[in-house]
């Protein structure tokens, strides 16, 4: 379950503080299927999505995915596959050790 920290915005709405990221969870080991689809779709890999979506990667299943994963299993071209490790999946995953880590 996640916790929800509300602020008071100057227009007088009420807003949610630090408990989403441009509507996910803001750790990926939370995401569902359709936050990763998010993810890359906003990314720029809206083709690529798809892949995620048809096989079914969620946050959890993300960060455990592998170069070799990413490369073939999803079955994608090889020039957006390596974007998609290189400069998405990996510093996910790294900033996600990073941070649950003692």
């Amino acid at each position: 379950m996640l916790s929800v920290d509300m602020e008071n915005k100057e227009n007088g709405s009420v807003g949610v503080k630090n408990s989403m990221e441009n509507g996910r969870p803001p750790d990926p080991a939370d995401w569902a299927v359709m936050d990763v689809v998010d993810y890359f779709r906003t990314a720029g890999f809206e083709e690529q999505a798809r892949a995620f979506q048809e096989q079914e990667i969620d946050g959890k299943s993300l960060l455990l995915m592998t170069r070799n994963d990413v490369l073939t299993g999803l079955q994608l071209k090889l020039g957006p596959a390596l974007k998609i490790y290189e400069y998405h999946v990996k510093p996910l995953q790294t900033k996600h050790l990073k941070n649950n880590s003692s």
